[in-house]
């Protein structure tokens, strides 16, 4: 009896385990749904939500400073030309490059007419504002339109790519000593 006592004794011990990873396993999957969008796949007597408006990627990140100066949205890859007034005089979408500058507030503190940026193009209109690692970070266009990178993938690149003409007006509105603020 004790051989068959011990055998029901695993084996409830052993259905016991089963139940609780799979009990475990399925919060996990509810937890990575609602992490991922909040909303779940299965069908819901409750009526749909009503989709929220997202905010409007042109408009100026909340707590991005305050005053004249250049606010770089890392998340968005997208830049806000501020006046003095608080009012944005230009908002562009930017291609960063392999370095992102940490969040903060920096100021501009140099400039270049023309130079090879770190990924091998020759870029214009360079407005460099931090360093990380060694490399500079700053803004540039490509001297060429199209022109595309011909450094090596893994190479440390701290160029922030515009157009020629969003490189062109950043140019003139960052001078030397410009305040840059970078959110995420």
């Amino acid at each position: 009896m004790a051989r068959s006592s011990a055998g029901t004794f695993v084996a409830g011990l052993t259905a016991l385990a089963l139940a609780t990873v799979g009990f475990l396993a399925y919060q996990a999957s509810a937890a990575q749904d609602a992490a991922h969008d909040g909303k779940r796949s299965e069908p819901s007597a409750s009526p749909a939500p009503v989709a929220e408006e997202s905010p409007d990627p042109q408009a100026l990140p909340a707590a991005s400073g305050e005053g004249r100066r250049v606010v770089y949205a890392l998340g968005v890859d997208r830049v806000w030309l501020v006046g003095a007034s608080e009012a944005v005089q230009r908002t562009y979408e930017v291609r960063p490059g392999t370095l992102d500058p940490v969040v903060g507030t920096y100021s501009v503190t140099s400039r270049a007419a023309q130079v090879t940026g770190t990924d091998g193009v020759l870029v214009q209109h360079v407005v460099r504002f931090a360093t990380l690692a060694g490399t500079g970070i700053g803004f540039s266009a490509p001297v060429e339109d199209g022109a595309e990178p011909t450094a090596e993938p893994e190479r440390e690149t701290g160029g922030i790519r515009e157009s020629r003409a969003d490189g062109e007006a950043m140019w003139e509105f960052a001078t030397l000593g410009t305040e840059v603020v970078v959110v995420p």
